[in-house]
């Protein structure tokens, strides 16, 4: 399989996944009109904030809680494009297409305001300045269909296990459930058609019931 064929692959089951979290949030999720474009940027100015940008304060980047946010901004990119087209396939072709392309990109900072701006000024999610922010965070697709598989998994987990109750349980043995969700999925294979799967499983077999 090429590499474009893989990347359309994983987008499509990412975007299956993402209208199915969406339906289990709403059944009317389509008609709804929600925001998505505003809580892509809301997430840039979060993601800002990780990565450092203040001159006047020593600042680090925490480069994996910039993934992670990326990993939400994809989600919230992902329903966008849902709801501009009909067609799963024509999708997922153009979000390959778009993150397999190098832009000219050098500075995180600029690649998110520029993210930033296409959803403040055209409602839109940019997968151009997405797919920047992602190389310039040594994030590949692979680590994005991981990460963003993962989280999904454990929101869908999460809500079979009483998160609306308030009977689920944050801590399992001393870790926060996101910890021992990324060191699960660590351990996976992506490349598995079941991935989704195993890493549910594998929830199921860490939680403390």
């Amino acid at each position: 399989m090429s590499e474009l064929s893989t990347a359309i692959k994983q987008i499509k089951q990412m975007l299956t996944m993402q209208d199915a979290m969406n339906t289990r949030v709403s059944d009317t999720w389509r008609t709804n009109n929600f925001e998505w474009y505003r809580a892509i940027w809301v997430e840039c100015a979060e993601m800002l904030d990780h990565h450092g940008w203040k001159w006047w304060k020593h600042q680090e980047c925490d480069v994996a809680q910039v993934q992670l946010e990326l990993v939400d901004i994809f989600h919230f990119g992902l329903s966008l494009r849902l709801m501009q087209e009909d067609n799963v396939d024509v999708i997922a072709e153009t979000l390959a297409n778009e993150i397999s392309r190098q832009t000219s990109h050098i500075d995180f900072k600029l690649a998110l305001e520029d993210l930033a701006s296409a959803a403040v000024s055209n409602k839109d999610f940019d997968g151009l300045s997405f797919a920047a922010c992602m190389r310039l965070m040594n994030m590949d697709l692979d680590e994005l269909f991981r990460q963003y598989v993962g989280k999904n998994t454990l929101n869908f987990f999460r809500q079979d296990n009483g998160y609306k109750t308030g009977t689920y349980i944050k801590i399992w043995h001393g870790k926060e459930d996101n910890e021992v969700l990324a060191d699960l999925v660590a351990g996976l294979d992506t490349s598995s058609d079941d991935f989704q799967q195993n890493v549910y499983q594998g929830l199921i077999d860490a939680y403390p019931a």
